[in-house]
């Protein structure tokens, strides 16, 4: 069964594109939640950047169900988050979150 994410196709601006893949949670693409948590891993293929994006409130039995995410480009999770193109450029091993005032800070760089 596919995913039905939020945005329409036509909604979708080309605001980061050449990034290449990353992997996201329903709780952003499904539910249209913002993007809580970001870090950077080891890209796993050619086209990984190696971003993983969570609302950051998903449970631990929620991240252990592979169902739960997908792989999108980098630009999709951009359109419903736009904040986290400024950290895109982060190395490897960096992660920022969402604080209480709502901006996206480094948590580990």
């Amino acid at each position: 069964m596919k995913k039905e994410i939020t945005l329409a196709p036509e909604d979708i601006k080309d605001i980061a594109v050449g990034h290449g893949s990353c992997v996201a949670t329903d709780m952003i693409t499904v539910y249209d939640r913002p993007v809580g948590l970001m870090y950077r891993d080891e890209p796993s293929d050619t086209n990984s950047s190696g971003w993983c994006f969570l609302w950051g409130w998903e449970s631990e039995d929620y991240m252990n169900d592979p169902d739960n995410q997908d792989t999108y480009d980098i630009n999709i999770i951009a359109n419903y988050s736009p904040d986290v193109i400024e950290f895109l450029q982060a190395p490897v091993g960096s992660a920022f979150e969402r604080n209480a005032q709502g901006k996206l800070v480094a948590i580990k760089q």
